[in-house]
């Protein structure tokens, strides 16, 4: 039975303690002890049903998609393939105006489609394509911006850590959140694209034009990546859209669940480290990676369940729905509520516990008004990603600072060339509320 004392304490022990800096998974944890404490007052029953909870979790074999699809990444963040691909989208974009930002861009979209994380991207970015981007004489802002907001593309292409923790917690189709992920991942592709090239048109000198003497440009030739064999760099990212192909496809098309999927990939990966050379200690330090990477999600999920069964338990989720709901706001109002708070959160904390905390009270919401759960899911991704570019905590933009020590840049100088990125992603957030087929269309095809 649902008790406002209860709600408010619950609520906030655990906002106290993520304001403190409690890690999230700890402060999840002891909030659901606490709501479980008070409803039952027996400290047995406490006990039983964490560890309850954490044996379901644990044994749950969809938990595995995580570090596999994170070691797939891995192996080819490691074996050179990220390079493979700037090299390759540079050549084929030399006829654009600001082709190195645009190259940034597509080689980023198609790294997403086997990084699911964003960070890997910009660190990765940051060593290949800022330095060709100051031979030629960029803006360091525009250079860096380009980096930090074309690694946003890791959390919105499949496969998507984020869609996989929104999946586990919203019990939805994880097959099915990848494919809803592919087009309006694009559409970002599109707008970014159109903004550097714009950009590149109204301001040349931005991109170099105009300002850099061709002897600056051959003075050190030794610098470009472009005189790598092109057989080579052809050869790479071809083995790359492949394994993309063959991963996302084979789960498309049933042939294997997510995570039977993302063991293919990961073995597969392996494979293309091996034919580029990786060697043994270089193999055993990716599997250590990931698995420091993908400890502490599998944490935060058992957590998760165990705060999204005590929300349910102690009517807060239906009690928050039901406070919305009475407000006689139309849904668009309530549906803007919940992206602001998101864009507010994603200045204090990171994206995945954005996440745990207001999905299991938001997605039933949204359900009751009437939106698709895919179409929301994407929403919402989306505009968590947008807290990646924000201050004061945009990991993006200090993961592109640590990448390059040797220039000296502030975070500063990052956040504001980084607001054109940040405005493109609410122009695509609008674009899905008013076109919400722009997400379910992809999923929706698989079922016919």
């Amino acid at each position: 039975m649902f008790d406002p004392s209860q709600m408010m304490i619950i609520v906030g022990v655990l906002l106290a303690l993520v304001l403190f800096g409690t890690h999230i998974a700890v402060a999840l944890g002891i909030t659901s002890a606490l709501g479980i404490y008070l409803m039952q007052e027996d400290i047995e029953v406490v006990r039983s049903f964490i560890s309850n909870t954490a044996y379901e979790g644990i044994r749950d074999y969809i938990f595995a998609v995580i570090p596999l699809f994170i070691l797939m990444g891995e192996f080819l963040a490691k074996s050179g393939a990220a390079r493979d691909l700037f090299n390759l989208v540079n050549r084929l974009t030399k006829w654009l105006p600001g082709r190195l930002g645009v190259a940034t861009v597509l080689a980023n979209a198609v790294f997403a489609f086997v990084s699911g994380v964003s960070i890997a991207a910009a660190a990765t970015f940051s060593r290949i394509a800022y330095p060709e981007m100051k031979r030629f004489g960029y803006n360091r802002q525009f250079s860096l911006a380009c980096i930090a907001g074309s690694a946003c593309l890791g959390m919105l292409i499949p496969p998507s850590v984020l869609m996989i923790v929104w999946g586990v917690l919203t019990e939805q189709s994880i097959g099915s959140l990848f494919m809803a992920g592919v087009v309006p991942g694009m559409v970002v592709v599109v707008v970014y694209s159109a903004y550097i090239i714009g950009t590149a048109i109204l301001r040349p000198e931005i991109v170099g034009e105009r300002k850099v003497p061709l002897a600056t440009l051959t003075a050190n030739p030794g610098v470009s990546h472009e005189d790598e064999g092109l057989g080579e760099t052809l050869f790479g990212t071809l083995l790359v859209v492949a394994l993309v192909c063959g991963v996302l496809g084979g789960i498309w098309f049933g042939f294997f669940t997510p995570t039977e999927g993302a063991g293919v990939g990961a073995v597969a990966a392996l494979g293309i480290a091996l034919i580029r050379g990786m060697r043994l200690r270089e193999i055993f330090d990716v599997i250590l990676s990931a698995g420091r990477s993908s400890a502490p999600l599998l944490l935060l999920l058992v957590m998760a369940q165990l705060y999204s069964r005590v929300l349910s338990m102690t009517g807060i989720t239906g009690a928050v729905q039901a406070a919305l709901l009475d407000t006689g706001l139309p849904p668009i109002a309530i549906l803007g509520i919940m992206i602001l708070i998101w864009f507010v959160l994603g200045c204090i904390i990171d994206s995945i516990s954005i996440i745990l905390l207001t999905v299991p009270v938001f997605a039933p919401v949204a359900a009751s008004l009437g939106y698709d759960p895919l179409a929301f899911a994407i929403i919402g991704i989306l505009a968590i990603e947008t807290g990646l570019l924000t201050p004061p905590f945009g990991i993006l933009v200090f993961t592109v600072k640590a990448a390059l020590p040797q220039e000296n840049v502030s975070v500063g100088e990052i956040f504001r060339g980084s607001v054109p990125f940040w405005i493109c992603l609410l122009a695509v957030i609008g674009a899905i509320i008013a076109f919400p087929q722009l997400a379910t269309w992809l999923p929706n095809l698989g079922k016919v």
